[in-house]
């Protein structure tokens, strides 16, 4: 209940703020797009799951599993995330049972979805940091940029001691791998040793983890040049720098609010805040933002259904309990 009472607040102000910057201007600016360019937007996100999913297929010893189980299963969580009213761990957990359905060990497939969320979070320390240096650079010196700024510093400080508390846990807490185990997996006792013996795997090889991590970096660069396309395509010339800064700063905002379902509200205040420290109008962040709401239910409702029918034939194929 309390997960709908919060995703009503932030679909009502996302609802408030497209309506205070002006409904007809937002609408025009995402219209301008077009078909044409909206699919472009959906043929380039299907390609940058293939460079998040190879980030998550580095971190494991064994390679016996293809690299498109894990593409499908960073398709499935990010479509989760966006498209159901669930946090981002509820996608995460989704995620890892589309790569168990395709063949995964429980336990592998749990330990390096756990690991390679620790490495997003690591690209995306220094993602944001780059962002804060180009904000430092380029934007005006107002109030807002210098609250933003501040308040990213501090954030980043968080993040990476969280980073940092995240990695001696995976490495050495036997009781956390436990505890999760016991509620995400079945047969408790063996899942929790699994688990542990997983991460100690990934773990040893800590150029797998780098690896990962930059990939994951080079993911999230992409993810800005998808925005600046999106961008381009309802008319705005902005440099490729300042959507870079912009997207590190949305990303923070999103992350910060990770309990708000499909971060609704975070994301369009994000951009209707922080676009015009990059000299472009509230109404053509928040156009961009409705382009990405709509790719993301273009993209994941589908996948969703096919996951859903992956998942009936699972359970349909298991022999009843007496």
């Amino acid at each position: 209940m309390r997960i709908v009472v919060i995703a009503a607040l932030g679909a009502a102000l996302a609802l408030y703020l497209v309506a205070f910057v002006g409904i007809g201007a937002v609408v025009s600016a995402a219209v301008a797009a077009g078909w044409g360019g909206f699919a472009i937007l959906c043929l380039y996100t299907l390609g940058l799951f293939v460079v998040l999913g190879m980030a998550w297929h580095a971190l494991l010893p064994d390679k016996s599993h293809s690299l498109w189980v894990f593409v499908w299963g960073r398709m499935v969580r990010d479509a989760a995330t966006e498209v159901l009213p669930f946090s981002p761990i509820g996608g995460i957990v989704i995620g890892a049972r589309a790569a168990i359905i395709q063949g995964v060990a429980s336990a592998v497939a749990f330990a390096s979805t756990v690991v390679d969320v620790t490495a997003e979070l690591m690209a995306q320390i220094v993602f944001v940091a780059l962002g804060l240096g180009i904000l430092s650079v380029q934007a005006p010196r107002t109030s807002l940029a210098q609250s933003v700024t501040g308040a990213l510093g501090m954030g980043l400080g968080a993040a990476v001691l969280a980073c940092g508390v995240l990695l001696g846990l995976q490495r050495r807490s036997l009781w956390l791998t436990g505890k999760l185990a016991t509620r995400v997996l079945r047969g408790a006792g063996a899942a929790s040793a699994a688990v542990a013996a997983t991460f100690n795997d990934i773990h040893r090889s800590p150029a797998r983890i780098s690896l990962s991590s930059a990939l994951h970096f080079a993911g999230w660069v992409l993810s800005a040049f998808g925005t600046w396309i999106a961008f381009r395509l309802i008319g705005v010339r902005v440099g490729l720098l300042s959507v870079m800064a912009l997207e590190s700063l949305v990303g923070a905002a999103r992350s910060v609010a990770v309990f708000v379902p499909n971060a609704l509200g975070i994301q369009e205040a994000a951009y209707a805040l922080l676009a015009p420290l990059f000299g472009v109008g509230a109404e053509f962040g928040l156009a961009v933002s409705l382009l990405r709401r709509a790719r993301d239910i273009a993209l994941g409702v589908p996948i969703l259904l096919i996951w859903h029918a992956a998942e009936g034939q699972r359970a349909l194929a298991k022999p009843p309990r007496l």
